[in-house]
Order: structure tokens, then C-alpha cells, then sequence
């Protein structure tokens, strides 16, 4: 996209638009069921539907499940699942003044839809508007602001896990924005602003945590960014930001630490709560299958056409040049450390995990969180690139665009035995097999084998690629809405 005239209204508008693109791409498919998936809304269910924290009644359709005292629980943090509770208790009542039974079959479906969107798509959606000002603020431009916004939403695996009921879109949704509220700090000239933004830092990160176990240390990279940011102002406003990010990240502990000991009664992980039987490498490779970096690993989720990040989206290999030349600026040194630390981080994890292929998906999973923080990189890129240099970008964008178009497509649950699972995808994608998953999120009595996959043309009887035209043309009105935009930005500062 080509850069608007530096105005806040006009990118107040792009960041708006940006966002319902980012929303409807997002919320146009749905994915179906899986383990991952089926465990979080089999504890929607059990709240809302039974107000237990058990899953007994729905369990045989998940692995992905504790056991304790007889009975069943997701093994999965609660974060996401809490933030779904308040959607789905909303869509309810709105489904039986539809004529539709919230309990039914269908009604179930459309509930796991609406919780979908409203707890991961809405949220990431949200997070690539924080990144649109966030390029802006490193330099980027408004195109590049813009080019970084649309590579994390529609050119990562971002997009996948931002239509399916996980938790990874959810978590760097979460971390982008205590990111954010960390650079305000250095912007805030009053204690109630350091206290504000100190919470808000400290309520994000620390709901990451809630939402992913592994997000702790990332959110203490960014507490201390937070503190960072405030240092040179005096020990005054040094202890406001320690007190606002120590009460928020302290509400968000309570509320995992209630769950875990309701429960379980304790505060160990619900991840140590397996069946002997079930996913035995927890208990025996090292703490809960994390030993320590495997060079090989990280170069397959690095590299690797079966999980690789670069593989999936080769637009991001001029994301570590943009944070590189953010560092060397000074003004903005130390979130560039931490943007790189945190994707370090994630990766080192993900290469440090026995399950490093992490199932059924598309890229490396368990490093999902990480992508906007590297997309970060691809701002400052664009600002720097000379118009050469621009159109490899705008080249290698279009190719991880696609990629992630035909997988979200089909189905974002790649095979994990495969060698490169996204291969079966480019004939599937274009003999217009869309929307394969056959799995759903009910109890396997409730599905019969119906109620998987679908997207939104689908639902309006489009079928093969012809259900992809409405998703296509929300993206060419935004572009038309997008350059008019910048005509009469343009034609307003002349």
C-alpha cells in the first residue's frame, strides 16, 4: 500500500480499517473441531451449560484432557476459555430468540463459532491495530505500518490460529498490547497516566499467562520494558509502575490460582494432572517435555517445510534486518530487545519441547505468539527500503499471503507425519476442496459425523473457490476504501 500523508485522523481511519479486515478475514472460516480446541470448549460448556469445572459430559471427544478424583478436566490454562464465558452467555439468550437451541446440535455450533470470534478473532484483530501504530511510531510510514499489519494478519500462521478456538492468537494478542501500553509509559507525563498504563501492562502480560503457561517469562520481559520506560523519570515514578503492573499481573494470578485450586485442589500446572497412559513424554523427558534447545529442531521450526516459520511466510526474512536497524536507533533500543527476546524466547521453547511439531497445525505452533513481534521488523523494513527493495517485499508478502489462504482454505490442522504437509494443500486449494476438516467440537453422539468445517460462503450456498468471492471482495472494498483515503488525505494537505 502505498504511504497516506502523516495525519492522526487519517491513520485513525487506516488502523479502523485494517481492523475489520483483520476481523472478517479472521471470522470467515471456521475451522471445525480438534483436541486442542474441543478441550477449551468442552469447559465453556461445563461452566455455562452445567456451571462445573468438570468435563465429564463431554470428554470422549478431546485427549487433550486432565484427570483428577474420577473425573475430567481441560488441561488447557483458563484464560481463553474465561474471556469466551461473558460471549457465549451473550449468544444464548440471543440463539433462542432466533428459534435456535443453544444445547442443540446447531446451536452448539454456532456458540463455538460466536466464542471463536469474539475471544480469538476479535482480540487478534485488535492486537494488529496496536501493531499499525505501533510501525508508525518506529518509523515505518503509514504503507509500511500497513504492509507489517496485513503480513501478520492474512500472511502468518496468525491467521489460522486467529480461527480456531486456541489460544496462541489470544496470547499474542495479549502481549502486543502490554507492549504498547509499555511505550506509553515513556510518553506519560502524570502519576495517574504511570499507574494506568503500568495496569494495563501488567493486566495483558499477565492475562498471557493465564491464557498459556510458557507466556510467563515473555510477560516478564515486558514488565520490565514497562520499568524501563519510566527509569529516567525518578524513583517516584519508578515505584507507580512497579505498583501498577504488580496489581494487574496480581488480579490475573488470583484468578489462575483459583482455578487451579478449584479444580484440582492445588497449584500445579493442569498439565501434570495427564493419565499415566495419555501423552507419557510429560512425565518423562525432562520438566513436563521441555529439555533444553535442540539446534535441529530450531532449525525445522525455523526453516522446515513441515513446521517452518520462513516456509510458511518467506516475507519474514526481512523482519530481523527492521529489528536490527530498530536497535542501532537508540530511541527505541530497548523494545527492540525485547520484540527480539520474545520471539527468541518462543523459539527456543518451541525447540526445546519433546512434541516439538505440535499436532495437528500450520507452522510452528507453539512459537505462534511471537509472530507479531516479529512483524514489528517488517515496519521499520519498509520505511528504510528503497522502491526496489519494496517490491521484493510486496512479492514475497503476495507468496506468504497465499500460502496462508490456501491453508486456512482447506484446513489449518496440517498432518504432523507428513514431511511438508502444506504440499497435499496446492491440489486440494485448487480443485476447490475448501473447508475438509470433518472433525467438530460437539461430543461424538452430538455430531454424528456432521457440523466440521465451513467458511461464510458456505453458508450462502457458494461452493469449491466460488466460496471465497464474498472474502475477496471485503478485501478489494477495503483497497478501494484505502486509496481514497489517501487521495483525499492528500488532497487535504495540499
Amino acid at each position: 500500500m502505498s504511504p497516506l500523508p502523516e495525519s492522526s485522523s487519517s491513520h485513525r481511519t487506516a488502523a479502523i480499517l485494517l481492523g475489520l479486515v483483520a476481523f472478517l478475514s479472521f471470522s470467515y472460516f471456521y475451522e471445525g473441531g480438534g483436541w486442542n480446541q474441543n478441550s477449551r470448549f468442552d469447559l465453556l460448556r461445563a461452566i455455562v451449560e452445567r456451571h462445573t469445572l468438570q468435563i465429564d459430559a463431554y470428554h470422549e471427544n478431546t485427549q487433550d484432557k486432565a484427570h483428577f478424583n474420577g473425573h475430567y478436566y481441560s488441561d488447557k490454562a483458563p484464560g481463553l476459555v474465561f474471556l469466551a464465558v461473558p460471549f457465549a452467555l451473550t449468544a444464548r439468550p440471543v440463539l433462542r430468540m432466533a428459534g435456535v437451541d443453544p444445547e442443540s446440535p446447531r446451536g452448539e455450533i454456532a456458540l463455538s463459532y460466536v466464542v471463536g470470534a469474539g475471544a480469538v478473532a476479535l482480540p487478534t484483530a485488535l492486537a494488529a491495530v496496536c501493531l499499525f501504530f505501533l510501525g508508525l511510531r518506529f518509523g515505518g510510514g503509514a504503507g509500511g505500518a500497513a504492509f507489517a499489519t496485513l503480513v501478520m494478519c492474512l500472511g502468518t500462521p496468525m491467521w489460522a490460529y486467529a480461527g480456531l478456538f486456541w489460544a496462541h492468537a489470544l496470547v499474542g494478542a495479549c502481549l502486543v498490547f502490554a507492549f504498547a501500553a509499555s511505550l506509553q509509559l515513556r510518553e506519560s507525563s502524570s502519576a495517574r497516566g504511570d499507574l494506568l498504563w503500568a495496569l494495563v501492562v501488567g493486566l495483558a502480560a499477565g492475562w498471557a499467562t493465564v491464557t498459556e503457561y510458557p507466556a510467563a517469562p515473555a510477560s516478564a520481559m515486558l514488565a520490565l520494558l514497562a520499568l524501563s520506560q519510566a527509569w529516567s523519570r525518578g524513583s517516584a515514578a519508578r515505584w507507580r509502575v512497579v505498583a501498577g503492573v504488580g496489581v494487574g499481573a496480581g488480579v490475573c494470578l488470583m484468578v489462575l490460582m483459583a482455578y487451579l485450586h478449584a479444580a484440582f485442589g492445588g497449584f500445579r500446572p493442569s498439565y501434570s494432572y495427564y493419565d499415566p497412559n495419555s501423552f507419557s513424554f510429560m512425565q518423562q523427558q525432562g520438566y513436563m517435555g521441555l529439555t533444553y534447545p535442540h539446534p535441529d529442531r530450531l532449525l525445522k521450526i525455523l526453516f522446515g517445510c513441515s513446521r517452518g516459520l520462513l516456509f510458511a511466510s518467506p516475507v519474514l526474512v526481512a523482519a530481523p534486518c527492521g529489528l536490527c536497524r530498530l536497535w542501532k536507533g537508540k530511541t527505541y533500543r530497548a523494545a527492540a530487545s525485547v520484540a527480539a527476546g520474545i520471539a527468541a524466547y518462543y523459539f527456543l521453547f518451541n525447540a526445546s519441547f519433546y512434541w516439538w511439531k505440535a499436532g495437528l497445525t500450520f507452522g510452528p505452533r507453539y512459537a505462534g505468539a511471537c509472530i507479531p513481534f516479529v512483524c514489528v521488523g517488517l515496519a521499520v523494513v519498509w520505511g528504510r527500503a528503497t522502491a526496489g527493495w519494496r517490491r521484493v517485499l510486496i512479492g514475497l508478502g503476495a507468496c506468504s499471503v497465499f500460502l496462508a489462504l490456501m491453508v486456512v482454505s482447506t484446513t489449518s490442522q496440517l498432518a504432523m507425519q507428513d514431511r511438508c504437509p502444506i504440499m497435499p494443500t496446492w491440489p486440494a486449494f485448487w480443485s476447490g476442496q475448501v473447508a475438509v476438516n470433518r472433525e467438530s467440537m460437539l461430543t461424538v453422539a452430538e455430531s454424528n459425523g456432521r457440523y466440521g468445517a465451513f467458511n461464510l460462503g458456505q453458508m450462502i450456498g457458494l461452493r469449491g473457490l466460488a466460496s471465497l468471492i464474498p472474502l475477496f471482495l471485503i478485501w478489494g472494498l477495503a483497497a478501494l476504501l484505502w486509496f481514497g483515503l489517501r487521495r483525499s488525505s492528500h488532497e487535504n494537505s495540499v
